[in-house]
């Protein structure tokens, strides 16, 4: 057996082992009917995108499940992709050709479209590459986009069917339109922001010229497009104006005061203008009533012909020149501030413009109403399962889903319009006449596809939908789907709605939703603050082991955000080290051993053996357990929490007094030998979906000759290992040995100097229990003197700790004890804590902060406030004891 090396560097051995593992295809998976397939396919990431943390969150956290299950003997197939990502890449790549002068439009739509082609070639991989980094095991030899060959077919044959079903429809209709992308969006890719604006009160003269209305509105800009003012019919300030006429300010024309049942009597005067053309409340009311629609804001924002001396003006100069106007005419009353709710592009973050424009639509309630169905009847489970709550609000209430896109990079609609008979003609491929009047003269619809249409078939297309394929029998329906809360709209509910459409079956059966990774303070990590966390660098700086782990335990099970700084990603690291050396101490200490796995029925093991072999079994029942649900937090403190505190603290201790005794006989050492190998086996197999690199590289040490860790048997839960009993007596030693290593700590005791103590059991069991031990105890404890008594009354300068059970730990402090030195060291600590505490306890004051602060960091605070208090009342009483 070859001896670990000293220090453990991850960079050598994360290249070396992700090779060896892509090489001998263990990431690979093919249709095999003798075992249960278990698939995942990754959320695409843009091919514009870089990893971020959300990424690198999402990533290990599909990774963990896909190795375990891997372990476990299941098929697991994990499909890698990247995602076209129609308006973000589109606009990369114009940003590319402005900084050399040129347009898209100066080239022309094929020229532009090979152009972003040539850009993905170069740069569409970047991610692909940084997610192999972090150890996804992905079957990169299935990896795919969604504007591949395949999907593009996927994608025409799902446009083709749901419109000759009637469920793609095209028409006329208000939208979200982005002057800047030039582009139509959905209503769920416009994010609403609360906006500091105006509201402004003008008025309305009546044509008869002997009163007038006050009208409210934020967008003044848009008064030169109204074709009415509309009051609600019970509001008794207006019923006697009903059917008058008005004349418009600015531009004389004649408008109609209506009543309508959409009009909110509360807003501003109770009289709203009406601009159909313009707002999306405005032109279902003219819908009702009847009314022209006058469009003022062309497609690039800026003001159109008919708006006389404004026209070409952008809309919002528009908006000074006519406040200006208005006031010097005597039009305007007043104006207020106002706080209100602003949609903007998702992408370029631009104010969207309610535009009129003909547009593709998906007749979405009919794909809805099965989605919704398969959620209630539990086919699909979300967890945390609040998410289903959400889920279903936004499907019970769902619009038309416009799918059009007037930009050049995406997939073009499978339409072509007829120059010669205006007939549409809809087709899986290109038609050389009409189907209706046999002409040749076709062109194509200009418009491309949202490019959320082809994510939605990503489960199956990516298994080779619309052809029945073998892997597509097998595979689907996938297992679990992990992603954030951000996109259960976008993303999740298409491919549910989807899946049933065109598989008869949803697409998965389980949905883990994540929160946001934000830095440590609870702030969206963002370049303008300075708090961005490049997963890149902390696997740089610590390895890509410990930012997984460290990752993982933040991912707690409530999908609420997580919080993460370079501190809790370099304690991962140390936890890395620990296991390292704790490997390395347990080679060096079995070299002339041979591990069998029968061998410990002709062993007799002690109760401190019995303890950790307990233990661990407890371990792998917990973490299995909580895989199960997705509780990778609870899953990772468990096996963190194990090793460092019980089997590293405790066991490894413990256990030199029969490795390293001469009068400890052949059997004992080779016992403890034996559960050393043991434990850390089942530890290193835990560890596995976490810490992928590091597991591997001792593995091959640990165990040559067995394979790799990778492909190794996840640990079964050995329930005749567990002896209750012996654990919770042990456990209460335990507790001893850790009370003594608080006084030691709180006093500045070097381990390892010889000391007088006394231990006071709560009862007669745990006095048996430490008596039967007291030999190892007294080793552990570096005891001079140890006593056990439980009528013990303290006196003199003592240090005390009790334990959960109640059982009180003393230590004489007279041997050796500088006290005046002492004495100024708690002093200074003192003074350093309640100066941390004096800020803490502002910050706590601070409305504000509690206000704004997420919750979960309020509580954080609360708690160091705590253990603040704690330590001084500790420090206090230390002082009273030696002064």
């Amino acid at each position: 057996m070859k001896d670990l090396p000293t220090k453990y560097d991850p960079k050598p051995v994360e290249e070396k082992w992700y090779q060896f593992w892509e090489e001998k295809g263990y990431f690979h998976a093919e249709v095999n009917s003798e075992k249960e397939p278990y698939c995942i396919v990754i959320p695409p990431p843009n091919i514009t995108g870089s990893l971020h943390m959300g990424h690198a969150l999402n990533s290990s956290l599909q990774d963990i499940l896909i190795r375990w299950k891997r372990m476990q003997g299941y098929n697991a197939l994990w499909i890698p992709g990247v995602d076209h990502a129609g308006i973000a890449a589109q606009n990369v790549v114009e940003k590319e050709l402005a900084t050399k002068g040129i347009s898209r439009n100066q080239i022309g739509r094929e020229k532009f479209v090979e152009r972003v082609w040539e850009w993905k070639k170069q740069y569409g991989d970047n991610i692909v590459h940084q997610l192999r980094k972090l150890g996804s095991s992905c079957d990169w030899s299935r990896q795919r986009f969604t504007l591949d060959e395949g999907c593009s077919r996927a994608v025409r044959e799902e446009f083709v069917r749901l419109y000759k079903e009637g469920l793609i429809y095209q028409a006329n209709y208000m939208i979200n339109w982005c002057p800047h992308c030039c582009t139509a969006l959905s209503d769920i890719e416009v994010e609403h922001e609360e906006t500091k604006g105006h509201l402004y009160y003008i008025n309305y003269p009546l044509e008869s010229g002997d009163d007038q209305i006050t009208v409210a509105t934020t967008r003044p800009e848009t008064m030169l497009g109204d074709v009415a003012v509309a009051v609600h019919p019970k509001d008794k300030r207006y019923r006697r104006l009903v059917g008058k006429q008005l004349v418009l300010p600015l531009v004389g024309r004649s408008l109609a005061i209506i009543a309508d049942e959409g009009v909110d009597a509360s807003f501003g005067t109770g009289a709203v203008k009406i601009t159909p053309a313009h707002d999306p409340n405005d032109f279902e009311i003219g819908i009702k009533q009847d009314l022209p629609q006058i469009v003022v804001i062309d497609e690039s924002g800026k003001m159109t012909a008919d708006t006389g001396r404004y026209a070409g003006l952008d809309r919002y100069l528009c908006r000074e020149e006519i406040i200006k106007d208005l006031r010097k005419e005597r039009y305007l009353v007043k104006v207020e501030d106002y706080l209100h709710s602003v949609g903007h592009c998702y992408r370029c973050h631009t104010v969207i413009e309610p535009l009129v424009s003909e547009q593709w639509f998906v007749k979405i309630k009919e794909l809805a109403r099965p989605a919704i169905k398969a959620v209630k009847r539990k086919k699909i489970k979300f967890v945390p399962g609040r998410w289903t709550k959400v889920y279903l609000n936004w499907m019970e209430n769902i619009k038309d889903w416009c799918i059009s896109r007037q930009i050049w990079w995406g997939h073009r609609l499978p339409v072509w319009h007829c120059q010669s008979c205006q007939h549409l003609n809809v087709s899986c491929s290109e038609p050389a006449n009409c189907e209706k009047c046999g002409s040749s003269d076709l062109e194509q619809d200009p418009n491309v596809l949202d490019t959320w249409f082809s994510s939605a078939l990503w489960p199956f297309s990516t298994l080779g939908w619309p052809e029945e394929t073998k892997d597509l029998k097998y595979f689907y329906p996938t297992a679990t789907l992990i992603t954030g809360y951000e996109i259960i709209y976008f993303w999740v509910a298409r491919m549910i709605m989807m899946g049933l459409k065109f598989r008869g079956d949803v697409p998965f059966k389980e949905v883990y939703i994540h929160g946001i990774v934000r830095d440590g303070q609870g702030r969206k990590m963002s370049k303008s603050l300075g708090n961005v966390i490049d997963p890149l660098e902390q696997i740089e700086k610590y390895g890509t082991d410990a930012l997984r782990l460290s990752l993982a335990q933040a991912a707690t099970l409530g999908g609420q955000d997580i919080f993460l700084n370079e501190e809790r990603v370099e304690g991962m690291r140390n936890f890395a080290n620990k296991l390292w050396n704790v490997s390395r101490f347990i080679l060096l200490n079995t070299k002339d051993f041979k591990f069998r796995k029968g061998e410990q029925k002709q062993l007799r093991f002690d109760e401190d053996d019995e303890y950790i072999l307990g233990r661990v079994n407890q371990v792998i029942k917990e973490m299995t357990d909580s895989l199960k649900s997705c509780r990778f937090s609870e899953s990772s403190q468990a096996i963190y929490e194990f090793l460092w505190h019980e089997f590293c603290d405790w066991y490894i201790e413990i256990s030199k007094l029969r490795l390293y005794d001469s009068e400890a006989v052949e059997e004992e050492k080779k016992t403890v030998q034996w559960v050393l190998q043991y434990v850390l086996r089942n530890v290193l197999k835990l560890l596995h979906p976490y810490m992928p690199f590091i597991t591997e590289e001792i593995w091959q040490y640990l165990a040559p000759g067995e394979g790799n860790i990778i492909v190794s048997s996840w640990p079964e839960f050995r329930r005749e290992m567990v002896n209750e009993e012996v654990i919770q007596k042990t456990r209460k030693k335990y507790e001893v040995i850790v009370a003594e290593r608080r006084i030691r700590s709180s006093w500045n005791i070097a381990p390892g100097r010889k000391l007088e103590h006394t231990i006071k059991p709560v009862n007669e069991e745990e006095k048996e229990v430490l008596e039967r031990s007291q030999g190892k105890l007294m080793k552990m404890l570096s005891s001079s003197m140890l006593t056990i008594d439980a009528s013990y009354e303290p006196e003199g300068r003592m240090g005390s700790e009790v334990t959960s059970s109640g059982t009180a730990v003393f230590v004489n402090l007279g041997e050796g004890l500088d006290f005046e030195k002492e004495v100024e060291r708690q002093e200074k600590e003192i003074a350093k804590i309640e100066k941390e505490l004096k800020k803490l306890e502002k910050k706590l004051n601070n409305k504000d902060f509690l206000e704004k602060a997420p919750r979960e960091i309020v509580k954080k605070e609360r708690s160091k406030k705590k253990e603040y208090e704690a330590k001084i009342s500790r420090l206090m009483e230390n002082l009273e004891k030696i002064k």
